[in-house]
């Protein structure tokens, strides 16, 4: 038994003392700590550990936020410079080298062709001839230079000595057809032989090896443009749930301060909360437009800047096979079945021959956007989805003026070719010169197409170029800032429990 204590006789008994009172945070007393349980378990014991434990967590969420959108800029930036200023250029390049390699070697064809008729246009053919020849040495020389592998640097310098192969058995056969002029028919068969030389070595050598060119670095653009956008949406998601896990960490952290300390609102708190919102949400909104530039750069100006400049160079092959078919009649039916190859390769339409084939093409080739009655590189540019007005409807009004261009080149072509099937050659040749203004104007809204794109393709890159600019300043900035408001915010909290204690 617990002995009583009694008072003496004649005094008060003392009152009974009361345990001594624990204060907690802020002097205000409290019951005493109970066992923590559940995910409670996993903090410290004391506030002010837990205070730390927090700060740390947040901190470390601030960093990989951080380094998660630095990772997604980065990606945007690499895609936005192979495809904006350093493959996708070189494959432009490359592309107007291969138009310009098919041109030197049609202007050569109607050159010889020609020959010494009055008004026939030989000298025009040979100026132009050189004006390609000129350009295609400076796409070579820019492809050169931008090519960063050594097959590419071996394509290019085994292309420059193709080429001055070339250009000596042309030379040689303008020579000798100038030594044996002709007003009319074909020239002699040592000039025919020495054509079949040099555009068979352009045929077989020169455009492969550009075509090549293209390619490799066509593919390079391909796989960077599905990398690095991957990337950057991989990036976006990143931000956005590392942000709602921050932002989950910082508003748990202001209800426990507030519960603990007996403060509504901590401020360095909110405002950090409140940095963290506007950052995610800009950095979020940042990478969906760069994803979107890229989009556009690849889809809405590179490829079709590309396929564009291939429907240009086969549809300039393809005139040249026109007069290649009237100045080779040894291997006339060949450049007919290639002719036909060719144009099918353009706008396919389904034919046997090249008879059936120009009576496809004068049907009706109305199209709605997206829904391409015909294949072939022009049938994958009317079958691109786009919009009823804007830049999208000047597209589709151009596309349309193709088409009825093409038409009129299918058209003349079936007219040469009745020409020479009536043992009328000498008016099929005359046809054929007349034939060239249509060409031209059909060639030209090919270009008019080009234009539209190289737009949207340029635009797309600068808008991707200023996407990302101030972004690796921005970022350590906006890191340090958020850090500093919550090291600010908890700072004097710990200070009050201690002093407290």
């Amino acid at each position: 038994m617990t002995a009583v204590q009694h008072a003496p006789p004649g005094q008060p008994a003392p009152a009974a003392q009361a345990p001594p009172a624990r204060h907690g945070p802020g002097g205000l007393g409290r019951a005493p700590d109970t066992p923590p349980s559940g995910a409670a378990r996993l903090l410290p014991r004391t506030v002010a550990g837990r205070v730390r434990t927090l700060t740390a967590l947040t901190l470390v969420l601030l960093v990989v936020l951080i380094g998660v959108a630095w990772a997604a800029i980065a990606n945007a930036r690499e895609g936005v410079r192979v495809i904006g200023h350093d493959a996708g250029p070189q494959v432009v390049a490359t592309g107007d080298l291969y138009f310009q390699l098919t041109d030197m070697d049609a202007q050569l064809a109607n050159a010889l062709l020609i020959g010494d008729a009055p008004g026939g246009g030989r000298d025009q053919a040979l100026a132009r001839y050189d004006q390609n020849r000129r350009k295609a040495g400076d796409a070579l020389l820019k492809a050169a230079k931008l090519a960063d592998e050594t097959t590419e640097n071996n394509t290019a310098r085994d292309l420059l000595d193709a080429l001055a192969r070339y250009e000596r058995l042309a030379g040689q056969a303008l020579l000798l057809d100038r030594q044996s002029p002709h007003a009319s028919g074909p020239p002699s068969q040592k000039v025919v032989d020495l054509y079949r030389q040099a555009t068979d070595l352009m045929k077989l050598d020169l455009l492969p090896k550009a075509y090549n060119l293209t390619l490799d670095n066509g593919t390079l653009v391909r796989h960077t443009y599905e990398d690095k956008r991957s990337a950057v949406l991989l990036g976006r998601s990143g931000i956005l749930i590392g942000g709602l896990a921050l932002l989950a960490v910082l508003a748990g952290f202001q209800l426990f301060l507030a519960r603990r300390f007996r403060r509504l609102l901590n401020v360095p708190l909110a405002l950090a909360t409140l940095g963290t919102l506007v950052l995610v949400s800009v950095g979020a909104l940042m990478l969906t437009d760069q994803a979107g530039h890229l989009r556009q750069a690849k889809e809405e100006g590179f490829d079709s800047i590309l396929a564009l400049s291939r429907t240009r160079a086969i549809s300039n092959s393809a005139n040249a096979d026109e007069t290649r078919f009237l100045l080779d009649p040894g291997r006339a039916d060949a450049y007919e079945q290639v002719y036909l190859s060719k144009s099918q390769t353009v706008l396919y339409l389904k034919a046997g021959n090249l008879t059936q084939y120009n009576a496809a093409v004068q049907k009706s080739l109305s199209f709605e956007p997206g829904r391409a009655p015909f294949l072939g590189f022009l049938g994958t540019e009317a079958d691109r989805p786009v919009e009823s007005s804007g830049p999208d409807a000047e597209l589709v009004d151009v596309m349309r003026r193709v088409l009825a261009d093409y038409q009129k080149v299918q058209a003349n072509d079936r007219r040469m070719r009745d020409l020479v099937n009536g043992d009328r050659r000498d008016q099929a040749v005359a046809a054929r010169g007349a034939a060239a203004a249509d060409f031209a104007r059909y060639d030209r809204s090919l270009q008019d197409l080009v234009r539209i794109h190289r737009k949207a393709f340029d635009e797309a890159v600068a808008d991707g170029d200023g996407g990302t600019s101030g972004w690796y300043a921005v970022l350590p900035i906006a890191g340090v800032v958020i850090a500093a408001l919550v090291l600010v915010g908890v700072r004097p909290r710990l200070g009050e429990y201690r002093w407290s204690k």
